[in-house]
């Protein structure tokens, strides 16, 4: 499966991927305080085990920073 993850294409070794499976590959240490949209659409994180992303779908993760 070829993703475009934040601008960069990326393949997997599978045939299908929830949007946690995902992440659970991509960042699996820093789930907190992220958004994530597939295609433009912001997926809510109660979705994220049940939304599966399909080949060439573009993703979008955020992570919240502070600052000011």
């Amino acid at each position: 499966m070829e993703l475009k993850i934040n601008q960069q294409t990326k393949k997997f070794n599978a045939e299908s991927l929830s949007v946690q499976s995902l992440l659970d590959l991509e960042i699996p240490h820093k789930q907190n305080g992220i958004a994530v949209a597939v295609n433009n659409t912001v997926v809510p994180k109660l979705k994220w085990n049940e939304f599966f992303v399909q080949e060439t779908d573009e993703i979008l993760i955020i992570s919240a920073t502070q600052g000011g």
